[in-house]
């Protein structure tokens, strides 16, 4: 019954909502650096950049496509020692019965909030 709900209060007056949402007005550009101010009246001054970056170089399409490459990182020695001093480490359990001095006889049983 609670989900009935939930999708009733989720899907009421959906339609107006999303039609508020996307008519709503566009945040305006952040204005440019006067760093970079210079660089786009270049680019501006010469749209063959543009078309320049625009376009594929198929030379070097087919290069990248020819290009396979197979590597392997070699074992660096830190790692490896790593790995060693992660085996020559022993498990350290407490023994059975010793529970830091106390002595536990009743475990109430939990409850978990799903």
């Amino acid at each position: 019954m609670e989900a009935a709900v939930a999708r009733a209060v989720r899907n009421f007056n959906l339609e107006n909502r999303t039609e508020r949402e996307i008519s709503k007005m566009k945040p305006p550009a952040a204005p440019r650096h006067p760093s970079t101010r210079s660089d786009l009246q270049q680019m501006s001054d010469h749209p063959e950049i543009k078309r320049d970056i625009a376009r594929k170089n198929d030379k070097l399409l087919s290069l990248l496509r020819d290009d396979n490459v197979d590597s392997k990182d070699p074992v660096s020695p830190l790692r490896v020692k790593d790995s060693e001093i992660w085996q020559e480490t022993k498990e350290s359990r407490l023994p059975k019965g010793h529970h830091f001095g106390m002595d536990i006889k009743n475990i109430p049983k939990a409850r978990f909030p799903l």
